[in-house]
């Protein structure tokens, strides 16, 4: 509701998502809020084109892998400063509202600064992020969320005042009092004080990204992500798989059709666990990756019948708590941004007085010397956050995404068959049963051996489940939710939108 009164204030959809994510930081802190970084892609109309921003931020300077070997780690430790890269998102604030914007900064963060001061009272899904750990657990958070030692349940009134007072620095001054204000002092005292490596160089050398999306058709439809250091090309390497089987001839959510996708998705995050890194650092072969040539040759693996034990990733030629919200507005442009700390809470470590904990985005480091995503000094990680878009003849049709860390493009996927495989609208697209496959292949390296596991949701049948069993694959018991998805589909002459929204979040599509 912030977000549309914005637009009612004549703010565009920049601004609505500004105010949107600010107030997302308030009232679900486990999952996103200024310590973590933001990606975005952004439909402008009047330029009829599309833009990505790479808000993440990058290693400390004084950070290396030769430093985390001396030290006897075999990966970056979560509940640490060691796991801190600069936190992106205020910097992609003012970078959209600079660019793009029509409202101020601090008219965008009006909302969130009162409700962070005032209170709110918790929804019964945000009070179980607040009671999932102790004071003993995650000292350097209970200052903030475990005020006067007590736990807020569900439906009392929470206060922030301490990110209330972080926003209006900002409102007031802009990006520059994160990075070189007290905020920042502040994070990098408390990152000395706990053995850490950032510096307040660190901060204020940060800077994000205007990036050229990069897109795949399917069917047809052209789908774009942001190219690493995200695994946004993931998403594009599984439709890019399953366009050469002929889905829309198989039921949907069927045996038949899930193990295509199953196999597909295996041989991308193999790919994923190889080669996505930061591409000022390593050599990323994003267009071979996302060729149908490439494709095609990935697909000749694929067994319709049978479940695959053991994949390797390709050989081309060489030269992971989060929100996710999408925002249109009256003059056609739309934006599907996604924002997160990483882990729930990230870091678990709230720099004393300002309100928020620093993401953990630095643990997804590889400490292997070879390996692309190996940490350096002044890089950024490899990232599982991904908004998406779709258009169709150069002109928008969807901004969506699917929260969820490894997920998020076996979400992108499924979601995208839905519509154009099996013509389900937004929200039955989003509504429809998933399947997560899990391996033991990761972004810090290692390979698929032994198949993978397969986890489901409510709505598949015991048939449905043995009949996967028999194709080879290993299902896991019981079920579960899987990723978070949200959507605007749009419809031109006259313009006009249309919402989905996931049932499985707190969370809905909200005009006028």
């Amino acid at each position: 509701m912030a977000g549309v009164d914005i637009l009612k204030a004549g703010g565009n959809c920049v601004d609505a998502a500004i105010c949107t994510n600010a107030m997302l930081g308030v009232t679900e802190p486990a999952s996103n809020g200024i310590g973590g970084d933001l990606f975005a892609i952004l439909w402008v109309e009047k330029d009829r084109k599309l833009y990505g921003l790479n808000a993440s931020g990058r290693a400390p300077h004084n950070w290396s892998l030769q430093d985390a070997l001396d030290m006897g780690l075999e990966r970056i430790p979560r509940q640490s400063p060691l796991s801190w890269s600069v936190p992106g998102c205020v910097s992609g604030w003012g970078m959209l509202s600079e660019r793009f914007g029509n409202l101020s900064i601090e008219k965008c963060l009006e909302t969130a600064i009162e409700y962070a001061r005032e209170g709110f009272p918790l929804s019964p899904l945000i009070s179980t992020h607040f009671s999932a750990w102790t004071d003993d657990e995650a000292p350097h958070m209970a200052a903030v969320y475990h005020p006067e030692g007590w736990v807020p349940q569900y439906g009392e009134v929470f206060r922030n005042p301490l990110l209330a007072r972080s926003y209006e620095a900002i409102a007031k001054d802009g990006p520059a009092a994160f990075y070189e204000g007290e905020i920042a002092e502040r994070i990098v005292a408390k990152s000395d004080k706990l053995g850490g490596r950032m510096k307040m160089r660190d901060l204020k050398d940060h800077t994000s990204d205007w990036v050229d999306p990069v897109s795949s058709s399917y069917r047809g439809w052209d789908v774009w992500e942001i190219p690493p250091n995200g695994q946004g090309i993931a998403a594009l390497q599984i439709l890019n798989i399953i366009e050469q089987f002929d889905i829309a001839a198989l039921e949907p959510n069927s045996p038949e059709h899930l193990h295509l996708f199953i196999e597909a998705k295996k041989l991308a995050f193999e790919d994923r666990a190889v080669y996505y890194a930061d591409p000022e650092f390593a050599d990323v072969p994003t267009q071979w990756l996302i060729s149908k040539e490439y494709a095609r040759k990935r697909a000749a693996f694929i067994d319709p019948n049978k479940a695959s034990t053991s994949v390797r990733p390709g050989d081309p030629t060489l030269d992971s708590d989060t929100v996710y919200l999408t925002a249109a507005d009256g003059e056609g442009n739309m934006i599907s941004l996604i924002q997160s700390i990483y882990a729930g809470f990230g870091s678990t470590i709230c720099p004393d007085g300002v309100g928020f904990p620093m993401q953990n985005r630095g643990e997804a480091f590889a400490l292997e010397p070879n390996h692309r995503n190996k940490l350096e000094p002044h890089k950024r990680p490899f990232h599982t956050i991904i908004p998406a878009f779709m258009t169709r003849n150069e002109r928008p049709v969807m901004a969506f995404g699917v929260m969820g860390g490894d997920f998020q493009p076996q979400g992108h996927a499924q979601v995208v068959m839905n519509m154009i495989d099996f013509g389900m609208s937004p929200q039955q697209a989003g509504d429809r049963p998933r399947v997560e496959h899990s391996g033991s292949s990761s972004f810090r390296g290692g390979a698929l051996e032994g198949g993978g596991r397969v986890r489901l949701e409510h709505g598949f049948s015991d048939e449905f489940r043995q009949a996967l069993e028999e194709l080879g694959h290993e299902v896991r018991p019981g079920v579960g939710a899987h990723g978070g998805y949200q959507a605007i589909w749009r419809e031109d002459s006259p313009l006009r939108y249309f919402g989905g929204s996931d049932p499985r979040k707190d969370g809905c599509a909200i005009g006028y």
